[in-house]
């Protein structure tokens, strides 16, 4: 199965032990010269309108999440806010280069952990994932995460709402790093830093 419609070529299954990483400098993405000319006929073909940009609808259009229905918008538009880097709301080759950088890893990610090779990620495969990253949650938290990223109400998540699941959990708990000076697990906060907190994480990932 590939997630990025026809034109991802196929990809071993590893195992992963971390989120993916990204970095939305160009510079940084390496890859051969055969792989960028690939990569830009994979661009044009994404690039609907001939722009030389891509939009979120365009990117929307290009992912599957392994299911008839269409990839999470909440998840492009927060992939294209990670790697767009001059704030347009589109990229261009060099982003678009680092964000299929950045889908791949997601993929190897989401497959490693999909142990019955079903598609999606059951409860079971989210805690071993989320505890393979370093996460420790009770059983009742993980209901809670079903609930909010099972857009399907099938007692599992897709690819997309995968990869929105884990990126937020990052930057959460980025956030609340930053607030937990002495490492113990617990901070002590205002009520107007919590909402503060709140509100910046939801310009952040641009979600609800």
């Amino acid at each position: 199965m590939s997630f990025f419609k026809p034109i991802l070529h196929n990809i071993q299954k590893v195992v992963q032990t971390s989120i993916p990483t990204y970095n939305s400098n160009p510079a940084a993405t390496s890859m051969g010269s055969v792989d960028r000319q690939w990569l830009w006929n994979v661009f044009q073909r994404v690039d609907a309108d001939c722009s030389g940009q891509i939009t979120a609808s365009e990117l929307q259009s290009a992912l599957s999440n392994g299911t008839w229905q269409p990839f999470n918008s909440e998840t492009v538009r927060l992939l294209i806010s990670m790697f767009d880097r001059n704030g347009d709301g589109t990229v261009n080759f060099d982003e678009f280069a680092a964000l299929w950088q950045y889908i791949t890893d997601w993929t190897n990610t989401f497959r490693s952990f999909d142990q019955d090779n079903s598609g999606n990620i059951d409860k079971n495969e989210l805690m071993t994932a989320l505890t393979t990253f370093g996460y420790r949650f009770s059983p009742q938290f993980y209901e809670l995460l079903l609930r909010k990223f099972d857009r399907t109400a099938t007692g599992h998540v897709n690819f997309d709402d995968f990869i929105q699941l884990c990126i937020v959990l990052q930057i959460l708990t980025a956030a609340f790093r930053e607030k937990d000076t002495d490492l113990d697990g617990w901070v002590n906060i205002s009520y107007e830093q919590f909402l503060t907190m709140v509100f910046q994480l939801r310009m952040c990932v641009g979600i609800a």
